[in-house]
């Protein structure tokens, strides 16, 4: 089961004791920000829950699955994310 975006903003209001427009506020701007700095290569580290970080992907050869034709799939960005010491602790238990 996952926890989409209206339940994520019920729950978070429903804990910081604010309204669902606040949450969705807030959550909106995490988003933002975290789009804003990885596009500027920038990592962005939560202490304890988590760091995103920007990787590169080289230029590389692959083969159409479909026609086993040899393909060239340009360089590229992606994105990682790693778990921080508390969420690894707590997912542990």
């Amino acid at each position: 089961m996952a926890l989409n975006r209206t339940e994520l903003i019920a729950k978070i209001a429903d804990v910081a004791g604010i309204t669902k427009t606040d949450a969705d506020k807030a959550v909106a701007a995490l988003q933002s920000v975290l789009v804003e700095s990885l596009t500027r290569g920038e990592a962005v580290k939560i202490t304890g829950l988590m760091s995103v970080e920007r990787t590169e992907r080289a230029a590389r050869k692959g083969r159409n699955p479909r026609t086993g034709e040899e393909i060239e799939i340009p360089a590229g960005f992606g994105v990682k994310i790693s778990a921080g010491s508390t969420l690894k602790k707590a997912v542990a238990k």
